[in-house]
C-alpha cells in the first residue's frame, strides 16, 4: 500500500465521525458546519480531509481528485469525478463535476440563476422560494480563477478568468467575458 493509499484511508477514518454527524449529507446545518471546518485545513494535509469528507457526504466524489484549502460545497447533491481539481477558497454549489476538469482559485458554481425569487411586490424572498438546479460541468475543462458558473458547460471547455457564465456553453468552446461569449468553438 504506497504513502497516498494510507494517507486516504487515514483521512477516511479522521471524517468519518463527521460524515455520520451529518447523516452523510442528509443533515444540511450539519453538512454544512463540518465543510467549513473541513474547508480550514491546510496543505495537502487538508485536501485529502476534503476528499474524504466529500466521498461520504456528497452524491459522489472522488479520492483521486484535489479540493482547495477555503474551497466547500454548499449543499450535498453535488459530485465530483475522478481526477478533478477544484483551486482555493471556491464556493461549490448544486454541481456535477466531469473527470479531469480543472477549477481555479475564487471560482463560484451557483445552483443556477433563480436561487432568490421575488414577490409580487417586488420584495427579494429567500432561498427557500428559490428554484435550485444542479449545474453540469464536462469532462476535461478549464475554469478560470474567479469566474461564477451559473449554467452548464459542455465538455472540454475553456471558461477565462472572471467570466460570468449565465447560459449554457457548448462542448469544446472558449467563453470569456461577463456574460460569458464563446469566442472558439472546434
Amino acid at each position: 500500500m504506497g504513502i497516498k493509499r494510507i494517507a486516504q484511508l487515514v483521512a477516511l477514518i479522521a471524517t468519518f465521525p463527521f460524515a455520520l454527524l451529518a447523516g452523510f449529507g442528509r443533515a444540511a446545518r450539519v453538512f454544512e458546519f463540518f465543510a467549513h471546518l473541513v474547508a480550514l485545513a491546510p496543505g495537502l494535509p487538508g485536501s485529502y480531509l476534503r476528499t474524504a469528507y466529500y466521498a461520504m457526504t456528497l452524491r459522489s466524489c472522488s479520492l483521486e481528485s484535489h479540493i482547495g484549502m477555503g474551497s466547500f460545497f454548499a449543499h450535498p447533491q453535488a459530485s465530483v469525478g475522478n481526477r478533478v481539481y477544484i483551486g482555493s477558497l471556491c464556493v461549490l454549489g448544486q454541481t456535477d463535476i466531469g473527470d479531469r476538469t480543472q477549477i481555479a482559485s475564487g471560482v463560484q458554481i451557483l445552483s443556477g440563476r433563480r436561487q432568490h425569487g421575488r414577490s409580487q411586490e417586488g420584495r427579494i424572498e429567500g432561498a427557500e422560494e428559490g428554484v435550485f438546479e444542479v449545474i453540469p460541468i464536462g469532462s476535461d475543462c478549464w475554469i478560470g480563477a474567479g469566474a461564477i458558473v451559473m449554467a452548464e458547460i459542455g465538455e472540454g471547455t475553456t471558461i477565462g478568468a472572471g467570466s460570468v457564465v449565465t447560459h449554457p456553453i457548448p462542448p469544446r468552446s472558449v467563453a470569456v467575458g461577463n456574460p460569458a461569449r464563446v469566442i472558439k468553438s472546434t
